[in-house]
């Protein structure tokens, strides 16, 4: 049974708040996370004040494609706000969003795309100065507590970890398995598959497959080509591609004072539980798993990423590992403060940060996340 009750997201009053201020709005995001259902509810209370426009359709590519203010004026008419659904898709949309700002300026215009790649190239030189910019990632944890309360969320812990955060999938329950497959294979692809020079769709889903299964571990690029049958260069390129559509991440290692400490070493995360067990196709009970604590780790790490995100704090994150395999699971630096976290699944397991780690670090503040101090981490993006 799909609920119907809307779930506000972070972002919304932050995107409204700069509504009419002479600059492009930008949303980046993942296909499926909910970028058209925030702009309408954003736009919700200006009605016929809107102009909406899809990207998808082809003629309107035709219309924003190398146009002029006249022809711009002539579209728009007596509208105040104009929003662009897959902006991406339009050749020069960066030139005609820059003509909307600049020529049209009592009009608020909006731009949502589903692939960085293609919209962030085409927007960043023609409207430097002239834009805020936003990511939308699936719902947090942060999200679903202002929803429905901390203690409701805290025991849908396993099942976020099962099933992730996509708004279709938290909506619908007793479909999650069905949904996130149908998801991972109709929509995760798509706008990597339109890409130039992708033309091996096989070897890009074997490449995710084979990152899923390394989450919480360092990936070596030689190591995933021999896996997957590729070089490591075309691994590099199929990854830098993923992270630009949103399905991943990379999160590099922290190293300042110790010879032994890992360089340039490299962990890959996915944005969301669901998809990582979807593209392995489990979504076998936590207590039936043998992958918990990566499960775990990944979701407290892309948790936090999407916290900084929603609630725009910069911080550095990496991880720390030595030759020796000492090791911490994440790290945050703000400016010159940093913070160190070890996570773990059962509130029994002692975590112990290591010597090394501490004495070549003794300023650090280190802290231990478990499911029953969560909220310290995930709801707050102040370190400690």
């Amino acid at each position: 049974m799909k609920s119907n009750k809307i779930i506000k997201r972070i972002l919304l009053d932050k995107i409204t708040s700069r509504f009419f201020n002479g600059k492009a709005i930008i949303l980046f995001g993942a296909r499926q996370v909910g970028k058209t259902t925030l702009m309408q509810e954003a736009l919700r209370q200006y009605g016929d004040e809107v102009l909406y426009l899809n990207g998808d359709e082809g003629d309107v590519r035709d219309l924003l494609t190398n146009t002029t203010s006249t022809r711009l004026n002539v579209l728009i008419g007596s509208r105040r706000l104009i929003f662009i659904d897959e902006a991406q898709r339009i050749e020069n949309i960066g030139l005609t969003l820059k003509l909307i700002t600049d020529q049209i300026p009592h009009v608020q215009v909006i731009a949502t795309g589903s692939s960085s790649f293609d919209l962030a190239n085409r927007v960043n030189e023609p409207l430097t100065g002239r834009k805020y910019q936003y990511m939308l990632h699936p719902l947090g944890f942060a999200e679903m507590v202002n929803h429905h309360g901390l203690l409701k969320e805290k025991r849908l812990l396993e099942h976020r970890l099962q099933y992730g955060y996509y708004p279709e999938i938290v909506t619908s329950p007793g479909q999650e398995a069905e949904l996130l497959k149908l998801l991972a294979e109709s929509y995760l692809y798509k706008d990597l598959l339109m890409l130039e020079n992708i033309y091996k769709p096989s070897l890009l889903a074997k490449l995710v497959k084979a990152l899923a299964l390394q989450v919480g571990s360092e990936v070596s690029y030689a190591e995933i080509g021999r896996l997957v049958g590729a070089d490591s260069q075309t691994v590099e390129r199929y990854i830098d591609l993923l992270e630009k559509g949103f399905v991943i991440f990379r999160l590099p290692s922290f190293s300042r004072n110790v010879r032994n400490e890992i360089r340039k070493g490299k962990k890959i995360y996915f944005f969301d539980n669901g998809i990582r067990n979807a593209v392995i196709n489990n979504f076998t009970p936590l207590g039936q798993r043998t992958d918990t604590g990566a499960l775990w780790e990944n979701f407290l790490v892309s948790e936090r990423i999407k916290l900084l995100a929603m609630q725009g704090k910069t911080a550095d994150s990496y991880f720390w590992r030595t030759t020796q395999q000492q090791e911490v699971d994440y790290i945050e630096q703000h400016q010159e403060r940093i913070s160190a976290w070890e996570f773990k699944w059962s509130p029994k397991k002692k975590a112990r940060f290591p010597k090394t780690f501490l004495n070549a670090y003794p300023e650090v503040q280190t802290s231990v996340i478990t499911p029953e101090n969560i909220d310290a981490f995930l709801l707050d993006s102040d370190p400690n």
